[in-house]
């Protein structure tokens, strides 16, 4: 079974990100490992989760990734349109993360209204070169496709249009074996024992 969106979130709020802490405190022992210790003024590494709750409480300020910025998203979205194949991601969750960030602290990113369309547009180039390929693959009635550097969220999103396509192209292929079947003058019977093997 594949994760769902919420589980993808989930996935991307472990992912570890900087923060600045406004705050000292020794080091935590949490299930998942230690964290700190946290001196005022000093960058240290946490997962996102504990970043944006910490944010939300004013406890620090996030220091957004590096392939969270204008000019890196700039020369990505350029790449992702002039290449005919999808580019390698900055990371595997990069539009949760994104989402989450912008939802709690978008103050912490340096122009954010320009880095959240850059996001969405690449996200655009992304789709629509999927469905592009996935149209192609249905066209030429291949049975497998091997496709490179998508995301989770990514095939997650095409899943359910890709499924219907397939299971109308298989009832589309069925019907037409079973008309041929009967063109060439076979029985019912003969029709049905020959859909069996």
């Amino acid at each position: 079974m594949s994760p769902t969106p919420e589980e993808l979130e989930f996935f991307a709020g472990q992912e570890e990100l900087e923060i600045m802490p406004r705050f000292d405190c020794p080091t935590m022992w949490l299930i998942s490992g230690d964290l700190g210790p946290f001196k005022a003024g000093i960058p240290n590494k946490v997962p996102l989760w504990i970043a944006l709750h910490l944010r939300a409480q004013n406890k620090c300020k996030i220091i957004p990734p590096p392939w969270l910025s204008k000019a890196y998203l700039e020369q990505l979205k350029e790449l992702e349109i002039k290449s005919p194949l999808f580019t390698k991601m900055p990371s595997e969750h990069y539009m949760a993360m994104a989402k989450m960030i912008f939802e709690v602290c978008p103050q912490d990113i340096p122009d954010a209204d320009c880095v959240k369309l850059l996001i969405k547009d690449i996200w655009d180039s992304r789709m629509s070169k999927l469905r592009t390929a996935v149209l192609t693959f249905i066209d030429k009635g291949a049975s497998w496709a091997k496709v490179d550097n998508l995301t989770q969220l990514e095939m997650c999103s095409i899943r359910p249009f890709f499924t219907h396509s397939l299971e109308q192209l298989h009832r589309f292929r069925k019907t037409i074996q079973v008309a041929r079947l009967y063109s060439a003058g076979n029985s019912s019977e003969e029709v049905r024992r020959r859909l069996r093997m």
